[in-house]
């Protein structure tokens, strides 16, 4: 039995378009059915991150196939967000358990007042003993604003509400030395450091076609939330019941680390930079040595277009990100103020470019 899974109190489990709906398109609902019932089985607290919204929304809208644009993509989440929703809706009340739908984007996850309602909503579901079931909101988010996949989104749902352990369920039993197919594979049962993966070929796309992910993404999301303190079990959607049970089924990614702040975890994992502030050697060594906020004055030059509240990245002389954070003005207002000290800016500008408390190292 693996302990990381028995003695986890609330976990985050992910699964995938194609363990959810058919090739064409459309939910099968008896794939819904087995794991709702894994799912309400167990003790622990759980909260669904759930793909399969644009695949189900394909076969009402006559698309043969995933659609490439975007505009097409969310039209097909519109319709299909509502049917995901009923399907687990139906299948949770047959177990007396009751869900809540929550739609994030990134800016929900990166700007603090979102974050804190983010966490919010989904700590007070749990609290009152539903089942919030968390999905990319792809009928609004961008290229730009995209979190790319579900199972990185996965992994930032467990930092946010700090799980004790994330499932990532799919078409696949677990991680093989090689391709699946081949008699020469061989299963993976345990990986303790990411560096034994080095050699192996994790490029190799889903079966069915529906969903955006693939062993490349899985294993990217293993090692943003075991860096975050939370191990990660990878196996297929028939085997939830198991792996929840605790079974050595599928694979296990051992905690890298101890958990780090959440909401800077969000920060460095999940937004991309709006910018870059440059650094002069003395900044460089005051943020990163001395875990100080920046001032205007060690900045020496902006790039990028930014608001006030935008991610960015903190460069050192060389180019290098050494730090992100959130910007406290705008793009436009920075230049006049590079390079002077807080007592000349005066009381108008005297809070700092990035607050020490919105800054992660990286």
């Amino acid at each position: 039995m693996r302990e990381q899974v028995t003695e986890a109190r609330r976990i985050v489990v992910k699964v995938g378009s194609s363990s959810l709906t058919t090739a064409a398109g459309g939910l099968d609902e008896g794939r819904v059915d087995a794991l709702v019932e894994a799912l309400a089985a167990t003790p622990a607290e759980v909260v669904l991150v759930s793909s399969g919204a644009i695949a189900a929304g394909l076969a009402p809208l006559g698309l043969p196939r995933r659609p490439r644009d975007l505009a097409t993509q969310q039209a097909a989440a519109s319709v299909g967000q509502g049917l995901l929703m009923r399907a687990y809706n139906d299948a949770f009340a047959r177990h007396g358990r009751v869900v809540g739908q929550v739609l994030l984007t990134v800016d929900d996850v990166t700007r603090r007042v979102h974050y804190r309602n983010a966490y919010r909503t989904l700590r007070r579901l749990l609290d009152l003993k539903a089942i919030p079931i968390v999905n990319e909101n792809d009928t609004v988010a961008t290229q730009e604003i995209r979190f790319g996949d579900n199972d990185r989104l996965a992994a930032l749902v467990a930092a946010l509400v700090h799980a004790d352990l994330l499932v990532l369920l799919s078409d696949v039993d677990g991680l093989y030395t090689g391709d699946p197919s081949l008699p020469t594979s061989e299963p993976i049962h345990d990986v303790r450091r990411f560096e034994d993966l080095e050699g192996i070929d994790i490029r190799r796309p889903g079966k069915a076609g529906v969903g955006t992910g693939g062993m490349v993404t899985k294993v990217e999301a293993a090692r943003i939330a075991t860096t975050s303190g939370i191990p990660v079990v990878l196996s297929n959607a028939p085997s939830a019941g198991a792996v929840l049970g605790g079974l050595e089924v599928g694979t296990l990614f051992h905690r890298q680390r101890k958990r780090p702040q959440a909401r800077l975890f969000w920060l460095a994992h999940a937004t991309s930079p709006r910018g870059r502030l440059h650094l002069d050697p003395g900044a460089v060594r005051a943020v990163v040595g001395g875990h100080a906020s920046l001032l205007a004055a060690g900045i020496t030059a902006v790039d990028g277009r930014f608001a006030a509240g935008d991610p960015v990245d903190l460069v050192d002389v060389g180019g290098v990100p050494v730090a992100r954070g959130l910007v406290s003005y705008d793009a436009e207002e920075l230049p006049a103020l590079l390079g002077r000290s807080t007592n000349e800016l005066g009381p108008a500008y005297g809070r700092e470019v990035v607050h020490r408390d919105d800054l992660v190292l990286l």
